[in-house]
């Protein structure tokens, strides 16, 4: 059965994240997970996800910079800063029982040395996950929405992971920035799936709820289990209006 994950990133945003977390679980979703949950009380948080039984799949490390980093792992120059988040939301994550961290790469495209930088902060990361028995997520994004990212191909992240060979390292099948990037979904999902940790969904190209746009995940998501994918999907959108408005797409799924 598909098993649907509740980014509250988005969604519930104005909701402490404690409260949010119950209004998942009160929505019919069977998991969450977030982006940057720094400023909430962890142990509020782990309350929370004791009190619903949900579980937090995963966390980002921080940005940087408001408004001019996007993540920092593959930032030549800057690997002090890069650590200290990756420590940041390892310690964080641990305190609430989170279950991986994307790190996130930065604003580093075409830029000397980022590739080696990042795979240097990514075994890093690894090692400390290791430590605290989680796992760490990598994610493509596109270029219109992340202008300068560093990752936005699948191929490079899928070669990146199969040279660290880590086994606490897995991508983020994202298949709004995948489809912008190139699309061919399911072909693409077969051809990593041993090395896919998460899948999220959301419209395209309006970024608003899965039940809209131009990707059918009512027939992907089903092809997707049937390829392997026994994971959580997480629904990573930005409500048309509401959240609470916008959940009839879940009726597609049985909720």
């Amino acid at each position: 059965m598909l098993r649907l994950s509740a980014n509250l990133g988005f969604l519930w945003t104005e909701l402490p994240l404690a409260d949010a977390i119950r209004r998942a679980k009160a929505a019919g979703f069977d998991a969450v997970e977030c982006h940057w949950p720094y400023e909430s009380d962890p142990l509020a948080v782990r309350a929370a996800l004791e009190e619903t039984g949900l579980p937090m799949l995963g966390i980002n490390t921080r940005r940087g910079r408001t408004g001019i980093d996007n993540g920092l792992a593959a930032v030549p120059g800057r690997e002090a800063e890069a650590r200290a988040a990756i420590d940041e939301a390892f310690a964080y994550g641990a305190r609430i029982g989170a279950g991986r961290v994307h790190v996130m790469a930065g604003n580093a495209f075409g830029i000397d040395g980022a590739r080696e930088t990042f795979e240097a902060n990514l075994a890093y990361a690894c090692d400390i996950a290791a430590l605290n028995a989680m796992g760490v997520l990598i994610e493509p994004l596109n270029h219109r929405d992340a202008p300068g990212y560093f990752l936005v191909d699948l191929a490079l992240a899928a070669d990146i992971a199969g040279r660290l060979a880590r086994p606490e390292l897995s991508l983020m099948f994202d298949c709004y920035h995948l489809q912008i990037t190139g699309g061919d979904l399911l072909e693409r999902f077969r051809a990593h799936r041993r090395i896919v940790g998460h899948v999220q969904i959301a419209a395209v190209p309006s970024r608003a709820e899965p039940d809209g746009g131009e990707v059918a995940y009512e027939r992907l998501l089903p092809m997707l289990e049937a390829a392997g994918y026994e994971g959580y999907v997480g629904a990573e959108y930005r409500p048309a209006t509401t959240t609470e408005a916008g959940l009839g797409w879940m009726a597609r799924f049985g909720r």
